[in-house]
């Protein structure tokens, strides 16, 4: 079991950064020209819609992961889609792409769908490219496509009780708001998800911001010696998801990165850090959460908020992470390099 999970886990992780970089690469810089070069949209617009084939890659990426024949991995793919609510068909009859999905719901499916067709094997003999695909929508498909409102349900009330830690006095409120969304980046739920759900905004969404920029900077300089730089840069400019699989084997490694967005959460509070609910859960991919952050301070972008923002979004981040990842290394041994470790390279 732990074994699946794991391999689950690390599909899951792949296919999320794979469809989430273009995006976040080129997202923010694209819209800057294109009021300029009109030409431009097309290449945003092919970046969105990959990030909506999230669902196909995890899936694709799963089958990959445990080895499976290509006909195998396919189905998988096709079953994840079904199942994550990523396709949903408007009024008029026309099917339109729903964002990235119920990411969870994809991983869930997914998982589904591997055992389903190693059940099947190779009991369909010549017959498997014509049905393994077919029942693998009609079973697992559908198994994910029905369980989809009662995960969106739950992620509904995570993000309630998110929206009550807004009620809290502001440093109190920043400080756990931030630890909890640098937990969310690390699980299979999606940040940007919950935000927009309760539709955070302000401090709140501003904390929340600095908490995945805690997960990212942090990871980051935690991996870099047991993975390739391009791997250790992925976790800031992609996602700190791909981390989910060393995080659910040993929740203790995020615990210098949990400090981390405490501390910046409630200086957060203290500085009004702001953001929109489609910021919050960024972080500094495409450099959402700090351009958000000027755009929205009082009085733009002076020379102080612009040291606030750098102060905020960059350089107590590193500092945070680094001493103290020497120090729950060094110090404390509760985590060391190969911890990080990702295996997809």
């Amino acid at each position: 079991m732990r074994d699946f999970f794991s391999k689950l886990l690390t599909g899951m992780s792949i296919g999320i950064v794979v469809s989430l970089i273009p995006n976040a690469l080129l997202g923010e810089i694209l819209k800057l020209f294109i009021p300029h070069y009109p030409m431009l949209q097309s290449i945003l617009d092919m970046t969105v819609i990959v990030m909506s084939m999230l669902p196909v890659m995890i899936g694709v990426m799963v089958g990959i992961t445990f080895k499976l024949s290509s006909i195998q991995t396919a189905s998988v793919g096709i079953a994840t889609m079904i199942g994550s609510g990523v396709v949903q068909k408007t009024a008029d009859g026309l099917f339109t792409l729903n964002g990235i999905g119920v990411v969870v719901n994809a991983g869930v499916t997914a998982g589904l769908a591997v055992l389903f067709v190693q059940v099947l094997g190779n009991r369909l003999k010549e017959y498997s490219i014509l049905l393994m695909p077919t029942l693998s929508i009609l079973i697992p498909g559908m198994i994910g496509y029905l369980i989809l409102p009662f995960v969106q349900d739950a992620t509904g009330l995570l993000g309630e009780l998110v929206a009550k830690l807004t009620t809290l006095q502001p440093i109190i409120m920043g400080a756990l708001i931030s630890v909890a969304f640098c937990l969310i980046i690390l699980s299979p739920i999606s940040t940007v998800g919950v935000a927009t759900v309760i539709m955070l905004s302000g401090v709140g969404s501003g904390a929340a911001n600095l908490g995945v920029v805690a997960a990212g900077v942090g990871l980051a300089f935690a991996s870099y010696k047991a993975n390739s730089l391009g791997t250790a840069l992925a976790h800031v400019l992609g996602s700190p998801k791909i981390q989910m699989r060393n995080f659910f084997m040993k929740p203790k490694i995020a615990l210098p990165m949990l400090i981390t967005a405490a501390i910046l959460g409630a200086l957060a509070g203290v500085l009004n850090i702001q953001g929109t609910p489609y910021s919050a859960g960024f972080g500094l991919s495409g450099l959402v959460g700090p351009l958000n952050y000027m755009n929205l301070a009082e009085g733009g972008w002076t020379i102080k908020n612009i040291s606030i923002m750098l102060s905020m979004f960059f350089i107590l981040p590193i500092i945070l992470n680094v001493t103290l990842i020497h120090y729950f290394s060094k110090k404390l041994n509760m985590v060391k390099a190969e911890d990080y470790k990702l295996h997809f390279e």
